[in-house]
């Protein structure tokens, strides 16, 4: 892989085109080749303003679950479908854009950002939770509470080395990353240990009986009476159950009524169910277990390790289940040193070299982030889109399943798709002409519309988005 930083002319090195990215994803999985004649990809890079290709990584992973789906409507015995992404639609989607009542909310804590650190390393805290953001004012000595300034901030870790900051923050469970170049990246133990492995993984993890699709009716969606249960929060995963309840999935969201949620899940939680249960309870586990015992797909966004602590790791959850498909997120992969460490996107792209190439395309001074968070949602959309190959093989073959996707490998995967010439001269797009907008438990929604469009079973999400708790832990009936 090509670490190097682009050349001074901004001419780009490789440039995988998005039907080439497509067609990796695809054959990666072992899909049939005659779904790639159905799919439409219109656009180009540049989209947004970007060194790397965000906008093909976005167009490919979203065609990768949207013609995932259109298979699955094939196996219920329909026609084919023709399935078409815009790539400057699809771009425009990662950028998690909404209003609430026309207002834009605020979804970024004054403290979350970069920072120079005494060495003159950068480390990046994330504190949009307010745990997260006054454990690490604790671990710096300031004090906590929302009334900390940056100032504060910027003069404590003026006296700390940036890669001691990162570790006392991963050793006390809280969220910061030192910004790395991609050389160093890649020299780093973790990045080394997952080396070689695919950008996400479909496995076998038990016997049961094949389920067969229920057979096609004119009006349905690919994803009809398929139950989808949401474990997950933040931007990915949610991402991934979005895009089942597109194509027509039931799918519940279960939010602890302890845990904080960030803004964004009154745009993330557009088709779903939404509903509490509190895991470290018998009650939350049991009413859990009996949702799951009629379910389909699984998917959870816990710390590997967090969900088998509870009763339902992929093994237990086969067990209560057979015939399941378990989807797990991680941030940096489920082996590896930091295997158990907490991220997010934004930290990500910092620890593995983006915002260190970045800038150095842009002749900044400091981390230049991209400019939407492309790790979430495109690991988003893999998500969904081995959710659904793994239905695929579940209805043909039998058997468990267990899907794994991790932010690190995502951005590994945007790495190979190459750099993109003059991108970052790409003015951002105007976004009023892909909004939405409805009713939601929330307020009036304005938000961007599905990107991904099908010739014969529009996607669409028929539910509106609704606070956490707003439904019984029950499903509906079909």
């Amino acid at each position: 892989m090509d670490s190097r930083p682009l050349p001074p002319n901004g001419q780009s090195r490789t440039s995988k085109t998005a039907r080439d990215a497509l067609q990796g994803l695809w054959r990666a999985l072992d899909m049939p080749d005659e779904a790639m004649d159905y799919v439409d990809l219109s656009g180009g890079e540049p989209v947004l303003p970007s060194s790397f290709a965000v906008g093909t990584a976005a167009q490919a992973s979203m065609a990768a679950a949207a013609l995932a789906a259109a298979e699955l409507w094939t196996l219920r015995g329909a026609p084919r479908q023709r399935v078409a992404v815009d790539m400057l639609h699809a771009a425009q989607e990662c950028r998690s854009y909404f209003t609430l009542d026309g207002v834009a909310p605020e979804v970024h804590d004054k403290l979350t950002g970069v920072y120079r650190c005494g060495d003159g390393g950068w480390v990046r805290i994330h504190a949009n939770f307010a745990h997260h953001r006054d454990g690490a004012l604790a671990l710096l000595g300031c004090p906590t509470g929302p009334s900390t300034t940056r100032q504060a901030v910027e003069q404590a870790l003026s006296q700390r080395r940036a890669l001691d900051v990162e570790q006392e923050a991963a050793d006390a469970g809280l969220v910061v990353a030192a910004m790395r170049s991609f050389e160093e990246w890649d020299r780093h133990p973790q990045c080394l240990a997952l080396a070689g492995q695919p950008v996400m993984t479909v496995e076998r993890i038990g016997e049961a009986d094949p389920r067969p699709l229920p057979r096609y009716t004119h009006d349905a969606r690919p994803l009809k009476d398929i139950r989808v249960l949401d474990l997950t929060r933040i931007i990915a995963g949610p991402v991934c159950g979005r895009a089942l309840a597109a194509y027509g999935a039931d799918v519940m969201l279960i939010n602890s009524p302890h845990l904080p949620n960030i803004e964004t899940i009154a745009e993330t939680s557009r088709g779903k169910l939404s509903v509490h249960a509190d895991l470290e309870t018998a009650d939350g586990r049991i009413a859990l277990a009996n949702l799951l015992r009629s379910a389909h797909v699984f998917v959870q966004g816990y710390r590997p390790g967090a969900m088998q602590a509870l009763g339902f790791g992929p093994l237990e959850a086969a067990q209560l289940r057979p015939g399941i498909v378990y989807v797990s997120l991680s941030a940096y992969g489920d082996s590896g040193p930091w295997a158990q460490r907490r991220g997010f996107d934004s930290l990500v792209q910092t620890a593995t070299g983006f915002n260190h190439a970045e800038a150095q395309a842009a002749g900044a001074p400091a981390p230049k982030p991209l400019p939407v968070q492309i790790l979430d949602h495109t690991s988003g959309h893999l998500m969904a889109y081995g959710a659904q190959v793994a239905l695929a093989r579940q209805a043909t073959e039998g058997g468990s399943w267990h899907v794994r996707v991790s932010l690190a490998q995502t951005a590994r995967w945007l790495r190979s798709l190459g750099r993109v010439a003059n991108g970052l001269q790409c003015p951002m797009p105007p976004i009023a002409g892909f909004l939405e907008t409805g009713p939601s438990g929330f307020g009036q929604l304005a938000a961007v519309r599905h990107a991904a469009q099908f010739s014969l079973t529009p996607a669409r999400w028929v539910r509106p988005s609704m606070p956490p708790g707003s439904h019984p832990t029950v499903w509906p009936f079909s």
